[in-house]
């Protein structure tokens, strides 16, 4: 056999040794970490199911300070959708267009404007009590029963509760509210929509937003003490968000707070059930509950990935992106590069997490991201003050429904 053949034999060998990122597997679900930590090494950027894949912490943070790189692409995958099912200008890509996670400027400075003072400090700190009193009226029975599924009992209503209460919506609609936010989540992955999925939550944002409508109707007539009543009223220069709008950011403060926030209680005490040491470390010093939130968000990043398109051809890591190319950021990944984070796979509520990219960065930074974490806060502030907390007998499963959320579906624990 000739050099030359041999050598071909080896690079094709080699090839066939990188690794799979494959997010819809149940493996990969189960534990992606080993995967990335095979593709930083490996294969740390490369074009896979139609798209980029980026595994490492300074490539991610690359292409989220570049502004070629485009958070508009969910519009666009929802359009696409769209036209396939024959359902064109349908309020679902309305909402797709007029959100603020996926809008670019001008009009995310606008929106963003707008919201940012709904969403200051100052207004997060108001609704700290609230929280609070949501988190023990939730762990009171659980208290007494000696046990729960921490997912189902704490995880889940707490975000769902918090901006129900916000909002202004009374408690008879939470499992209403939760049913529709559950069916819009295909906002964040429309490629996996199929025409029943797309028909299922047009009808659903149809209802979400007539049943939004008529409560801002009435907040217009009769202002209170919360978010819808504060958007009304708030206005930069004469511009204020239009009725539509107000309706959508009331959707996406579900959509995008409801399941990432669930994801970080669920995350953080497994980790901590996981690592007995730090749990006891915690108990030890609840001083260290700010750190061990940021910890939860690096070391189990509830949303693992957020996409980008090339609006220009563009040279990352040796590889050249072409104008209009996906590119998936593996977030999940990044916050566990060891060239950024040392001993990136061991956790520590002790650690300097700066610059872990759980929220994203820059313009397109999470801006619900204080309020999640003040409910992981409020929620590890109650745990340590009650009974102590160990695994349950039933043994933890990961949600199937999304690739880009790394949530628990079910959690048993014992109090002790």
């Amino acid at each position: 056999m000739s050099d030359g053949a041999q050598g071909q034999m080896l690079g094709s060998a080699k090839l066939s040794n990188l690794p799979r990122f494959n997010p819809f597997s149940a493996e990969f679900r189960e534990t992606p970490y080993g995967v990335y930590r095979q593709l930083r090494e490996l294969n740390p950027l490369h074009k896979v199911l139609g798209m980029w894949v980026v595994t490492r912490h300074a490539d991610v943070m690359s292409v989220l300070r570049d502004r070629s790189c485009n958070a508009s692409i969910i519009p666009k995958l929802v359009d696409n959708q769209a036209a396939k099912f024959g359902r064109d200008n349908a309020p679902f890509q309305r909402l797709a267009y007029k959100s603020i996670v996926f809008t670019e400027n001008p009009d995310h400075h606008r929106l963003r404007k707008l919201m940012n003072i709904a969403f200051s400090p100052s207004a997060i700190d108001q609704l700290q009590s609230s929280i609070e009193n949501i988190i023990q009226d939730l762990l009171r029975d659980a208290y007494q029963q000696g046990g729960m599924d921490i997912i189902a009992g704490l995880a889940q209503p707490t975000p769902l509760r918090v901006m129900c209460q916000w909002i202004g919506l009374p408690a008879e609609m939470h499992s209403t509210i939760d049913a529709w936010t559950h069916a819009i989540r295909f906002l964040l992955e429309p490629g996996l929509m199929v025409k029943d999925d797309f028909e299922r939550v047009s009808t659903v944002l149809d209802e979400y937003m007539e049943y939004l409508s008529s409560v801002i109707v009435e907040r217009k007539n009769n202002p209170r003490q919360d978010l819808i009543s504060q958007l009304l009223d708030l206005q930069i220069d004469g511009d204020r968000l239009t009725h539509e709008e107000l309706i959508f950011v009331c959707i996406m403060c579900f959509v995008a707070g409801n399941e990432t926030t669930k994801s970080l209680i669920g995350n953080g005490i497994n980790a901590l059930l996981e690592h007995p040491g730090q749990y006891r470390l915690l108990l030890e010093r609840p001083q260290l509950i700010p750190c061990c939130v940021q910890e939860v968000l690096r070391f189990e990043t509830p949303l693992q990935h957020t996409k980008r398109f090339a609006t220009k051809e563009l040279l990352l890591d040796g590889q050249v992106i072409k104008e209009g190319d996906q590119i998936l950021l593996c977030l999940g990944s990044a916050n566990r590069d060891e060239r950024f984070f040392p001993d990136a796979d061991r956790f520590d509520i002790e650690r300097q997490t700066k610059g872990h990219l759980a929220f994203g960065y820059g313009m397109h930074g999470c801006l619900g991201a204080l309020l999640a974490e003040r409910q992981m806060q409020a929620v590890l502030s109650q745990l340590v003050k009650g009974p102590g907390l160990t695994p349950g007998h039933n043994k933890p499963t990961w949600q199937a429904g999304s690739f880009i959320v790394r949530s628990l579906s079910s959690l048993d624990v014992q109090f002790l």
